[in-house]
């Protein structure tokens, strides 16, 4: 069907979901330095903060990814947005470190599912020639961090406490003394409620504005040939061309897929076809077709081999960045208090030092194209550096220097996961790609949970302390893609 409207449409609000992710992520971090002055909290309790969240985006990855390959891609397209538009806006209201954390666990939920979800969709629609747009879906991300980093530098500076005031919940504080409080420090809130009308704003543009039509793959999965076929004429529709591809031709170019695929050790009828669940199957039945199908990720050594490196690299690569994301702006802010640099001019530098990251995601997707370069020396070369980075902002303190190092690690974090998001559903076969996708991101997730509780007692001890936490986390994903067979690298050319 080639690359038409409607699949320019499904890549632009696929990338949305990118956006959203990190523009969401990167804020716990860029709040957590004026948050933690109004709420009184120790750096230990400040960790919960990103546990918390990391908790909400594993539940959620898990959860979605799963979802999607269960109840098919629109609703779960649709439906991680709105409940991270709902509780991403409710998120500025309380005034209680509890009640905060409670809200940002949900909007977590809702997040987590996204990169999966439209990974997975992206993969389906887009054309062969055209698949070098799954890792230039990457770019959203920085370009989130960036809008995240502005909006935060046009509202915290302005809107926050003096940084030698203490919280007006201080046991210790004197009555009457001048303190840290709520009306005086709204400059985070009005971050939170700007993100949460961006993230209403997306919804509305999915749910309302444009017309998904479900995944004519995941159709066939389900044995609903003929709704697929309806799909396909709906979409040439869009695309104002004409619908030459019958369901026959559907079936033999799967079959093609299941040949190619270097995970994939079953035909395209037995994985579209011969095992779509019948709909009269009890829910108990359906669910136990599901797991039995999820089985297909470990059918052979080589299988089994590519998943579980798949999840390690995710594993370590998320516990790297989350650190990074979390704690980074955190030290950025007291490093510059060292070197008597106010908010203002830390939260324009995180402007400056996230901008790059788009360069590094658009990079990432050139290098795959470049002949013996591929996905593989993408992401060796891109992770190496990325640990690098970390280790040898540990080891400096310049003002210059801390912002240079700082760019040089997500410039590299970015062209790393932008490969790495774009090839992970290339490498596994239709029927569970969701699922893999999912699973890889959940483990991810996982990690995230805990390598904040360690990193911010490793502050408390040394500020630098999370820098080698997050550098040994991304040296063990370096390792990981090493580990990855040549012929999976190659991803499914279908």
């Amino acid at each position: 069907m080639g690359m038409g409207r409607y699949q320019w449409y499904i890549w632009g609000l696929c990338g949305l979901g990118y956006f959203l992710d990190l523009l969401w992520a990167h804020a716990f971090g860029l709040i957590s330095p004026v948050m933690q002055r109004e709420m009184g909290i120790d750096d230990t309790q400040l960790g919960r903060l990103f546990t918390v969240v990391n908790a909400g985006l594993t539940v959620g990855a898990l959860v979605w990814g799963v979802l999607v390959d269960m109840i098919g891609r629109k609703w779960a397209f649709n439906g991680t947005v709105f409940i991270t538009s709902v509780f991403g806006l409710c998120m500025a209201i309380p005034s209680s470190y509890a009640g905060l954390l409670v809200l940002v666990a949900f909007t977590g939920f809702g997040i987590g599912g996204n990169i999966p979800i439209d990974t997975t969709i992206a993969l389906e629609f887009l054309p062969q020639k055209n698949r070098f747009l799954l890792a230039l879906l990457s770019i959203f991300q920085p370009i989130g961090v960036v809008v995240c980093s502005g909006i935060a530098y046009g509202f915290i500076p302005k809107y926050s406490c003096a940084t030698d005031l203490p919280s007006c919940k201080a046991k210790d504080l004197t009555p009457g003394a001048e303190c840290c409080s709520k009306k005086d420090n709204m400059g985070w809130r009005y971050l939170l409620y700007t993100l949460g009308a961006i993230s209403l704003f997306i919804f509305i543009m999915r749910f309302l504005v444009f017309t998904f039509q479900e995944s004519p793959k995941y159709l066939l999965s389900k044995g609903k040939d003929e709704e697929a076929l309806k799909v396909l004429q709906k979409i040439a529709k869009t695309n104002n061309k004409p619908l030459n591809l019958t369901i026959e031709d559907f079936r033999a170019l799967d079959n093609t897929e299941a040949l190619l695929s270097p995970t994939s050790t079953t035909s395209g009828d037995d994985r579209l076809r011969g095992r779509a669940i019948p709909n009269a199957l009890s829910l108990r039945q359906k669910t136990k077709r599901e797991i039995k199908r999820i089985g297909i990720l470990f059918k052979t050594r080589h299988d089994a081999r590519v998943t579980i490196l798949v999840w390690l690299i995710y594993a370590f690569d998320y516990w790297g960045f989350s650190v990074a994301g979390a704690f980074l702006p955190i030290i950025l802010a007291r490093k510059g208090l060292e070197h008597k640099v106010g908010y203002a001019k830390t939260y324009r530098n995180f402007v400056i030092i996230y901008m790059p990251g788009i360069v590094g995601v658009s990079l990432g997707a050139l290098m795959v194209k470049v002949p013996r370069v591929g996905r593989r020396v993408s992401m060796i070369f891109s992770s190496a550096l990325m640990a690098t980075s970390f280790f040898l902002f540990a080891a400096v303190n310049t003002e210059a220097a801390n912002v240079g190092l700082s760019v040089m690690e997500y410039f590299f974090q970015s062209m790393f996961n932008s490969v790495l998001y774009g090839w992970t559903p290339e490498a596994f076969p239709a029927s569970v790609r969701g699922t893999a996708s999912g699973m890889a991101s959940c483990w991810g997730r996982l990690f995230s949970i805990f390598s904040p509780l360690i990193a911010a007692k490793l502050l408390a001890i040394n500020l630098n302390g999370p820098l080698f936490l997050a550098g040994a986390g991304t040296f063990v994903a370096f390792l990981g893609v090493i580990g990855l067979p040549d012929n999976v690298m190659k991803g499914n050319e279908i």
